[in-house]
């Protein structure tokens, strides 16, 4: 049986990448969430959710999280009705700030600290300084952005399959350890 997707599908849409455009969400749990473009074109995350669109209550919420999308997954998700673009919005102003990003090389411990274009230090993955930040990656706005915002809104005990974190990171390589051997982590890893 097919899913309904709360939103009419729009074949000719375009996703506006400008800061401080507003979309909507299908979350894939008959909630709505809400993103607003940032000025670097990430996107920030509302910790709201709703049944219905409510764009004055997404935008007084405080922002939950900011993650990487790729910009040709917004497009497609417009078409296929799985987010709606609800105009542009005056941006937050945590959007206009340049996050510090994290850069994990595959197979490494040794991670990268980015401020914009800018290296900010390089450090172990285990350093307790860097838990929170948020591991550089682009999601796919309809296959991934969803079961992540589900995550960082519920926060429930595996929110961690989702990524985000250099936290949910390390715990989602050592769950993976532990069920493939073909995953096996570093030597020096510290567990979570």
């Amino acid at each position: 049986m097919p899913t309904t997707l709360p939103f009419q599908a729009a074949p000719r849409a375009r996703a506006n990448l400008e800061p401080g455009a507003l979309y909507a969400i299908d979350g894939g749990d008959s909630f709505v969430y809400y993103g607003q473009v940032a000025l670097n074109k990430q996107v920030g995350f509302f910790r709201f959710r709703s049944q219905e669109v409510l764009v004055a209550d997404a935008l007084s919420s405080h922002i939950m999280s900011r993650f990487g999308v790729s910009l040709p997954s917004i497009g497609r998700a417009l078409r296929g009705g799985s987010w709606l673009s609800l105009g542009r919005h005056n941006i937050r102003s945590e959007l206009t700030e340049e996050p510090t990003l994290v850069q994990w090389p595959v197979g490494t411990l040794e991670v990268t600290l980015w401020r914009g274009g800018t290296i900010v230090k390089t450090t172990q993955v285990h350093d307790p300084a860097i838990q929170h930040l948020e591991v550089i990656a682009a999601y796919d706005a309809v296959f991934h952005v969803p079961s992540r915002l589900r995550a960082d809104f519920t926060q429930e005990h595996d929110e961690w399959s989702a990524g985000g974190t250099v936290w949910r990171e390390r715990r989602k390589k050592q769950e993976l350890a532990s069920r493939y051997p073909e995953h096996r982590l570093p030597a020096d890893w510290v567990p979570v």
